[in-house]
C-alpha cells in the first residue's frame, strides 16, 4: 500500500517538474519587459525563439518582417538586375528640302498654214494637199502640251460681207473636225471667223472686178491661221 503511493507521488512529481518549467520557459519567453517592440518573441536565455524548422515565432506586434538569414534557413538574398544600359539614340538626321524644279514656261507657236494647199474658192472642204498639212502640223504637236489651239478662218473679198464672215468660220470647223480626228482634244480648239477683214493679198496686185485671173490672185486670203499655246515637253 505504502509502496504504490510512493509510485504516485514520484508520477506527480515528475510531471509538476515538467509543467513548471514548460511554463516557466514560455513565461520567460513572453514577459520579457521590451517585447512590443521586437519583431520576434525572444526567450531570456536563448535568444530569439525557433521552431522546430529553424524559422523564428513572430510577436503578432505590427506587420511580419521581411525574411533575413537569421530566421529562415532557406533564405535566398536578393540580388537586384544590373541597371540597363541607356543606349543613346543619334539624332534625326536634317535633309534639306527638295526644291522642285520650276515649271516650264509657256510657249506660244503660230503657224499660219498655205491657202493654196486648203481650199478652193468659194469652199469649205479641205483638198488632199491641205490635210497633208494638217497632218505634219499635228505631227509638231507631239513637242507641246497644248494649252489652248486657236483656228481663225479667212475668206477673200469675192461675196457679200455676211457670206464671207460664215465661210471663214465654216473654214475654221473644218480645220478643228480634221485635228480632232487626229487625236487632239476637242476642248482644246477653239474657232473664230474674221471673213475679208484681214486680207493678206495686195490690193493693186487683184484689183478689178471677179474673174478667174482675180480669184487665183486672191488665193492667200482663203487660209485659217492655228495657233497653239501651251507646254513645251521635255525630252
Amino acid at each position: 500500500m505504502t509502496r504504490s503511493f510512493n509510485k504516485k507521488q514520484a508520477g506527480l512529481a515528475v510531471a509538476c517538474a515538467l509543467a513548471m518549467g514548460i511554463l516557466s520557459g514560455t513565461a520567460g519567453a513572453q514577459t520579457t519587459p521590451d517585447v512590443k517592440d521586437k519583431a520576434f518573441l525572444e526567450d531570456t536565455r536563448t535568444g530569439v525563439v525557433k521552431s522546430g524548422f529553424g524559422l523564428c515565432w513572430h510577436t503578432a506586434f505590427g506587420p511580419p518582417p521581411a525574411a533575413g538569414p537569421e530566421c529562415d534557413p532557406n533564405y535566398v538574398a536578393y540580388v537586384a538586375p544590373p541597371a540597363a544600359k541607356s543606349v543613346a539614340i543619334p539624332p534625326p538626321v536634317q535633309t534639306a528640302a527638295l526644291t522642285p524644279p520650276p515649271a516650264p514656261p509657256p510657249v506660244a507657236e503660230k503657224l499660219t498654214l498655205d491657202a493654196d494647199t486648203l481650199f478652193d474658192f468659194d469652199k469649205a472642204t479641205l483638198r488632199p494637199a491641205g490635210r497633208d498639212t494638217l497632218d505634219a502640223f499635228v505631227g509638231r504637236l507631239r513637242d507641246i502640251s497644248p494649252e489652248t489651239i486657236m483656228t481663225i478662218g479667212h475668206a477673200d473679198r469675192i461675196g457679200s460681207d455676211s457670206y464671207n464672215q460664215r465661210l471663214s468660220e465654216r473654214r475654221a470647223e473644218t480645220v478643228k473636225a480634221y485635228m480632232v480626228s487626229k487625236g487632239v482634244q476637242a476642248n482644246r480648239v477653239y474657232t473664230e471667223g474674221k471673213g475679208e477683214m484681214q486680207p493678206v493679198a495686195k490690193a493693186d496686185d487683184c484689183a478689178g472686178p471677179k474673174s478667174a485671173k482675180v480669184i487665183v490672185c486672191l488665193q492667200p486670203d482663203r487660209r485659217v491661221e492655228i495657233e497653239v499655246i501651251g507646254t513645251r515637253v521635255a525630252r
